[in-house]
């Protein structure tokens, strides 16, 4: 049976709160999901791939189906009058249960709430951005892979460390020593005609925006060494509020800004020839 959403928060803001049980399991187990996304003009950006990313992460983590008649006649009220801003779904499976185990009929929670755009991002898609090595690595869990659930801490400690890097953002291996993705981005990698992204099926997120450009181009996912990384000839990042942002420079190794988008904008015009 759908379930019901039983609050929205309607603002984000320091005065505003949102009541929610202490006994919420998204609160005590991070037993839930999420996804971000960008609004323009009332709009929800990319809302298709949001939608099919909710239906993913609640069948794989044993949610019972989303009501997305009710969840988008929400949405489409909430935001009506948004010309630029963030909209954060979040979903958790409500109170109940013993420790653990899960409650006999789950009664979901679906928090919607909005916030700023990010104003920097606009300037880094014309700049680039500068990445570093994170010290921090990703873990193996198959079972969570590609998802964007509420268990972000490995994240949190990534932003931690980053604190003390001079760089925009960083790149994270996982314990193989192979490149995933940044602290809130995918990486897209172009070399000789073909684009590349690291393999997501041991850990990571495949992101909306991610999942869009391979609607538009062939994408190879591979096992990929930061060494391999570097060897590219343009490297980018992506996730739903930035778009694709070209690096100029990870560590001490730089990429020609202009070349980088002129190798992209290449591509994308062949494939939509074809």
């Amino acid at each position: 049976m759908p379930k019901k959403i039983i609050q929205i928060i309607k603002k984000a803001s320091k005065e505003q709160s949102a009541t929610i049980s202490s006994q919420d399991r998204g609160f005590n187990y991070g037993d839930g999901f999420f996804t971000t996304a960008k609004v323009q003009d009332g709009q929800v950006v990319h809302w298709p791939l949001h939608r099919m990313r909710l239906i993913e992460c609640a069948m794989r983590l044993g949610f019972s189906e989303l009501d997305f008649v009710q969840l988008e006649s929400e949405i489409t009220d909430y935001i009506a009058t948004t010309a630029l801003g963030v909209l954060k779904i979040v979903v958790t499976r409500g109170s109940g249960g013993r420790g653990y185990g899960l409650p006999e009929l789950p009664q979901s929670l679906i928090i919607l709430s909005q916030l700023p755009f990010p104003a920097s991002y606009p300037l880094l898609a014309q700049q680039g951005i500068k990445l570093a090595i994170s010290t921090v690595q990703l873990a193996s869990q198959p079972l969570f892979a590609g998802l964007k659930t509420l268990n972000r801490l490995e994240q949190v400690m990534i932003k931690q460390a980053m604190a003390h890097q001079t760089c925009d953002d960083v790149i994270v291996l996982d314990y193989n020593n192979f490149v995933i993705e940044t602290s809130a981005a995918n990486i897209v990698a172009i070399n000789k005609g073909c684009v590349f992204s690291p393999n997501l099926k041991n850990c990571g997120i495949r992101g909306v925006y991610l999942q869009s450009l391979c609607d538009k181009l062939p994408v190879q996912f591979i096992d990929m060494t930061l060494e391999e990384l570097q060897q590219m000839e343009a490297v980018f990042i992506c996730n739903s509020l930035m778009g694709i942002v070209p690096v100029t420079a990870i560590n001490n190794i730089k990429y020609e800004l202009s070349t980088s988008v002129a190798l992209l904008e290449d591509l994308l015009l062949k494939e939509s020839a074809c």
